[in-house]
């Protein structure tokens, strides 16, 4: 069965919840995800978080957008 990124989303966060009440499985997780992450390190963060949060205040005093599905609104924002 091919899962949509979406649903694997949804199904990564439901297996968190279950192993989240247990500290043994949570510390196998943690193991399990380094492996599997291997050396791979997140991008040091382009802005400050009060920068951050200063676009999230002026993007919400500005034009509003809605978008009918994920695929309008991953069209959208690769038009940017």
């Amino acid at each position: 069965m091919n899962m949509t990124t979406m649903q694997l989303n949804e199904e990564l966060f439901h297996q968190l919840a279950i192993i989240a009440k247990d500290e043994g499985l949570m510390r196998k997780a943690v193991k399990a995800l380094k492996r599997i992450a291997g050396k791979e390190t997140l991008e040091t963060p382009r802005m400050s978080r009060e920068e951050f949060f200063a676009r999230i205040e002026k993007a919400s005093q500005g034009e509003s957008r809605s978008f009918a599905d994920v695929n309008e609104l991953n069209n959208y924002v690769s038009s940017l």
